[in-house]
């Protein structure tokens, strides 16, 4: 796929009366964590015309010019009557002021929250809005009676999905989307999309994943033939199998017996944007999120929260030298109900200064709680090599939890089993990556070949590793195959711990490829690999990869290898 392709937008009939505005970005769009596969994405909205027309969910305002030439070329805006809002962001509102100035009849549709939103976005108290909080219809004509299902969560408070009985299309705003961009309107041979769609839940979902099971339980009782999402190409062709999936890896955090209450406000969405990252590595690391935004949250939900937590994560903006009131309110009533032997953590962005980071970090401090990552102040917008950092962060963050769990719990002996699988000997290899800012390498022995036409390898890698996030299909990595004799060394350089986004490479002797992958020069030999697939194997991926280059650098050196006692221990 070229990301050199000018941003255009895709028109196309997908039922009665109805088409979809698929507004594309082949080149990542933005700096959040959501989009780190970078594979552009589309900004889908649509448009119904019957008695009455409607736009559903108009893009942001990266796509502003092109959406309203592209609207204006098929539609008189002067006709339209609705605009349906899923969820209203900042980002949204240079769209819909565009929007009001060419017709300003317009009357917006939304949740509670989101009508709010809107007239702060918009700067505007005298919108023309109609709120839709469950109970209420908007009838379009012939049929299209339209139906409204709240489906809100910490991040998208204002969340509300659209169903139109007379196609029996679910318009599910944020809720089953990719990130990935093509011709393809449809998802037809869905499971091409899997690794995307995995990869959108863990970022976007799994930090909500109680809100999620709640939004699924109130979605099943349509008739759907399609889900008509905010990114991506739509959900017909796979809607059961995603369905499904969506209730598995929901099921898969909620019934986590280790949890981190990751309690944030965010002022312009910065914030927020750390929090997800950092709940991403928290989640990656098999311990589940219960995301909290404390400006939607009563101050009840959020001591239960924390009360049956194993620690929490604070993040807060910087407003007027000070925390937010929501957030002041949920540092008071954490000091109150957590005890201070729950792991704690801080994070936040500022403008100019960071004071409100610095408070929640010293009261935390004085009353004795114990960190679980140095605290991360991020100046204005974050961009990759800090959200890397954030989730690192969340990932020690959840790995302190399980070590701290698993010192309370006495050590079981290796079962003969363990110890016969233990005795599978694998060569030692470092795998080496770098995309953008971003670099990780790990130390690996779970490597096989797997195809000779083309030559291809399998390696497995732990859900939890930093370099995880870099060897997703279509991803280049290095694997440096170590030389028996000198590889204690770098064996240890790779085994310690290293701090959130600390350099791997800093003390060993490397070069790049033309990809920009780190090749150890004192590695016995090296292969430059590109993912073609992931399986899902327990607690680890297994990536399967195709050689594309490679070199012998010492010709009589032998393959490390290495020897386990039990199949649990590395």
């Amino acid at each position: 796929m070229s990301t050199n392709k000018p941003r255009d937008v895709q028109v196309y009939p997908i039922a009665t009366d109805t088409r979809i505005l698929r507004s594309r970005s082949w080149s990542r769009l933005r700096f959040e964590i959501e989009y780190a596969l970078a594979k552009g994405t589309t900004a889908n909205s649509y448009l119904i015309e019957s008695e009455k027309t409607a736009i559903i969910d108009p893009p942001g305002e990266t796509f502003t010019q092109i959406y309203l030439e592209a609207l204006q070329q098929r539609f008189h805006l002067e006709e339209l009557d609705y605009v349906i809002l899923g969820h209203v962001n900042p980002n949204r509102a240079v769209t819909l002021k565009a929007l009001l100035e060419i017709a300003p009849q317009i009357t917006f549709v939304c949740s509670n929250p989101g009508a709010i939103n809107l007239r702060a976005a918009l700067e505007n108290p005298d919108l023309q809005i109609i709120v839709m909080r469950g109970e209420e219809t908007l009838d379009l004509g012939n049929g299209h009676n339209l139906q409204f299902i709240p489906t809100p969560n910490p991040r998208y408070a204002d969340q509300l999905c659209t169903y139109d009985p007379q196609t029996e299309i679910l318009y599910t705003d944020k809720l089953f989307g990719a990130h990935v961009c093509g011709d393809q309107v449809f998802d037809e041979g869905w499971e091409i999309y899997n690794e995307d769609r995995r990869y959108y839940f863990d970022c976007l979902m799994a930090p909500h994943a109680r809100q999620v099971e709640t939004a699924l339980d109130k979605l099943a009782d349509f008739p759907v033939r399609m889900y008509a999402n905010g990114h991506g190409p739509l959900v017909r062709d796979g809607l059961i199998e995603l369905t499904k999936a969506y209730r598995e890896w929901s099921q898969q955090q909620t019934s986590s017996d280790l949890t981190v209450a990751l309690i944030y406000a965010s002022a312009y969405g910065n914030t927020a944007t750390l929090a997800q990252a950092i709940a991403r590595g928290i989640t990656k690391a098999g311990v589940a999120v219960e995301s909290i935004n404390c400006e939607f949250t009563e101050p009840e939900e959020i001591r239960v929260a924390v009360e049956k937590s194993a620690g929490f994560v604070i993040g807060s903006p910087t407003l007027g030298g000070h925390a937010p009131t929501p957030v002041q309110t949920a540092l008071g009533i954490v000091l109150s109900t957590a005890t201070n032997n729950k792991l704690a953590g801080v994070f936040g962005s500022f403008g100019w200064s960071g004071e409100a980071v610095d408070l929640i970090e010293g009261k935390l401090k004085d009353a004795g709680y114990r960190f679980g990552f140095d605290t991360i102040r991020v100046k204005f917008k974050p961009d990759d090599a800090t959200l890397q950092l954030c989730e690192e962060a969340g990932t020690d963050f959840a790995q302190a939890l399980k070590k701290i769990r698993k010192v309370r719990s006495p050590s079981q002996p290796a079962t003969s089993v363990e110890q016969a699988v233990g005795r599978i000997v694998g060569s030692l290899c470092v795998l080496t990556a770098k995309e953008g800012d971003r670099s990780s390498a790990m130390l690996a022995s779970w490597v096989a070949q797997a195809s000779f036409s083309p030559p291809g390898l399998t390696i497995a890698v732990a859900k939890d590793r930093a370099v995880e996030t870099l060897t997703h299909t279509g991803n280049k990595f290095v694997l440096n195959i170590l030389k028996e004799g000198n590889h204690l060394g770098l064996m240890k350089h790779f085994l310690k711990p290293f701090g959130p986004g600390e350099d791997r490479f800093a003390d060993v002797s490397a070069q790049e490829t033309e990809s920009g992958s780190p090749i150890l020069t004192d590695a016995l030999a090296y292969l430059e690999c590109s993912v073609q697939n992931r399986m899902e194997s327990g607690d680890h991926w297994l990536v399967y990869a195709t050689v594309e280059s490679g070199k012998l650098l010492d010709n009589d050196g032998v393959t490390a290898v290495h020897h386990r006692k039990s199949a649990t221990h590395y």
